[in-house]
């Protein structure tokens, strides 16, 4: 790897493993060293297990590989189970799996594809799974900008303790040689030192509160106070990632981070093509050509292009902000919330009843189709008839409400459950969202792929917010004293190099974005993201895209199974449906086995 790249690799010790751990593990992951590893050789069950623990594992998930499965067989009472996994490890350490199913084959047939044709749909057909162990915010949502062919699941932030300090360092990321060009290096590790610290210093202090206050398992306490206090964290913080990908997605990111202005993100794209080689090289040929460098630089160059615009043809953009700081009160669940024996009323008539104020307008429908209904019902007419579009549309539009209203339901039918997706005819017509919100419940919003989703950088001009139980705990003044030292040296950064001053601002500080989306993504991720296991910000911000839709199209928000209560924590009673679904899962799994 190109020695200056290095240099911005995450600052914290790799993962440190005994000869044994390295015998049993390398068949399995192509880099036990460094922070990149793509992971192979596995069963499609057991690594799709594995990478959804990276939400909630402490661990790097090469060693939950360890820990969790390959431990427990090979020391496990299972002796016949035992020597046939170490075994299948001695025999892929000797032969390789490329070898024993004849790979130089396929990479062949690639090449040759690939040069004669450059047909990206071969690309599509393979991919893997890749490992990120120590990424920060920035680099992550950069990655995850890229809505398709890469299917990714993160660190959480309720379930995970980031107040940990492997190696005497909090997990966060350094930028080296830029702050040390910038002469604030030592200041830049002074005020991530100081949230991190106010982050461990303040979820003691929640938790004692939070047990006075509510009689919830401590374990749900907890993911309280975790993300509660997850606006202190800034977009420095390393979280793991795992991703599923396909060639052509792997090959598209390669080229989107190789000549970026961030160094980070530069070191991503090195680390990944190190790793992939390793596993699908024939795919990623093309990144040396000519053509793939100029296009490299073409897309690192955009931002530059638009902002030089900006100032040479003298464009004057008004600059608007959001007030600072908003004070959330705590979310109560149902209508009353029993608190040691004593029951307390909720006031729903309160603007602030579902987390943000609703005046505040930071939820807008800012664009949409007048004929979003007619155009829905005509996309039910095409497919079950054998007219033009033309004709479709003109029927709808000839029809009268009670008969597009029978259309509609008729579409629909008897939808018991969200997981009953709506119709392809609902994506005849768009909306447009603008929204500004906190960074750390946007992460959850930025997930979701089927529609056009763009943001402006991270930043502190838009304000930040205080979760109400910081302010109940009393514990208002310290956070608000870390989101103000954030935003001093926000603005010292961001004088001299915009993409860099990222890294410093907390995930309470709030950031816009827009979602252009069909009706049918507006179904599908407000109804997901409104049930009572949601993060409160999220479910306020999905609440009020329901309340605009249904104002300007009621018969279609009709339709809609959208949970408008609000909820404190994860509904009482939901860990243990969850144990008893697992169990009933389990018990078919084994009757299948039997069979």
């Amino acid at each position: 790897m190109n020695e200056e790249l290095i240099s911005y690799a995450p600052d914290f010790p790799s993962e440190e493993w005994s000869p044994r751990d390295r015998e049993l593990l390398e068949p399995f992951a192509t880099n036990l060293d460094g922070f990149v590893s793509v992971l192979r050789n596995l069963p499609p069950e057991l690594v799709g297990a594995l990478c959804s623990r990276a939400s909630r594992a402490a661990d790097s998930l090469v060693r939950v590989l360890l820990k969790e499965y390959i431990y427990p067989i090979v020391d496990g009472e299972d002796k016949k189970l035992a020597q046939e996994l170490l075994d299948t490890i001695a025999f892929l350490k000797a032969h390789g799996f490329k070898n024993i199913l004849n790979n130089q084959r396929a990479q062949a047939f690639y090449a040759k594809w690939l040069s004669q044709y450059g047909d990206d749909s071969i690309a599509q057909m393979t991919g893997t799974h890749l490992s990120f162990w120590g990424l920060s915010q920035v680099a992550v949502k950069f990655v995850q900008d890229q809505r398709v062919g890469l299917e990714p699941i993160e660190k959480s932030t309720r379930y995970v303790n980031f107040g940990n300090k492997p190696g005497g360092k909090y997990l966060y990321y350094v930028p080296k040689p830029d702050l040390e060009r910038l002469g604030v290096l030592d200041e830049y590790r002074r005020t991530m030192d100081f949230l991190f610290d106010t982050y461990v210093a303040l979820l003691p202090k929640l938790m004692v509160w939070l047990k006075e206050n509510f009689k919830d398992k401590e374990s749900i306490l907890e993911k309280k106070a975790f993300d509660t206090l997850r606006g202190l964290l800034p977009s420095a913080t390393l979280t793991q990632v795992a991703f599923r990908g396909n060639a052509q997605a792997w090959e598209y990111l390669i080229n989107r981070t190789a000549r970026h202005s961030l160094g980070e993100l530069r070191w991503v794209a090195q680390a990944v093509k190190k790793e992939l080689d390793e596993e699908i090289p024939s795919l990623l040929l093309r990144l040396q050509d000519e053509k793939s460098q100029e296009y490299q630089h073409y897309l690192a160059g955009r931002p530059k292009r638009v902002r030089e615009a900006l100032d040479e043809e003298r464009i004057d953009v008004p600059f608007e902000t959001v007030s600072s700081p908003t004070v959330h009160p705590p979310i109560f669940s149902d209508e009353t919330l029993t608190s040691h024996g004593q029951t307390k009323q909720v006031d729903r008539t309160s603007p602030h009843s579902s987390g943000l104020d609703r005046k505040d307008g930071r939820v807008k429908l800012v664009e949409w189709d007048p004929e979003a209904e007619l155009k829905i019902i005509a996309g039910i007419l095409f497919t079950e008839t054998h007219c033009s579009w033309e004709t479709a549309l003109t029927a709808a539009r000839d029809m009268g409400a009670e008969k597009r209203e029978a259309m509609l339901k008729s579409y629909i039918g008897d939808r018991p459950a969200r997981w009953y997706k709506i119709g392809r005819a609902f994506e005849n017509s768009y909306l447009r969202f603008e929204i500004t919100m906190n960074i750390g419940s946007y992460r959850d919003l930025h997930r979701h792929r089927m529609m056009t989703q763009d943001r402006q950088r991270f930043s502190t001009y838009h304000g930040f917010d205080v979760p109400g139980e910081i302010k109940e705990a009393g514990l208002q003044k310290p956070f608000e004293e870390a989101m103000e030292k954030a935003a001093g040296l926000f603005k010292k950064l961001e004088a001299k190099d915009i993409d860099l001053a990222q890294y410093v601002v907390p995930m309470a500080y709030r950031i816009r974005f827009y979602q252009w989306q069909n009706f049918r993504q507006v179904f599908w991720e407000t109804e997901l993201r409104t049930i009572s296991q949601g993060h409160p910000d999220y479910r306020y911000v999905e609440q009020e895209k329901y309340r605009l839709v249904k104002e300007k199209f009621p018969t279609l928000a009709a339709a809609m199974q959208v949970d408008m209560n609000d909820y404190h924590l994860p509904r009482r009673g939901t860990e243990e449906r969850i144990e008893a679904k697992e169990k009933d899962l389990i018990e078919k799994l084994g009757k299948k086995k039997r069979q």
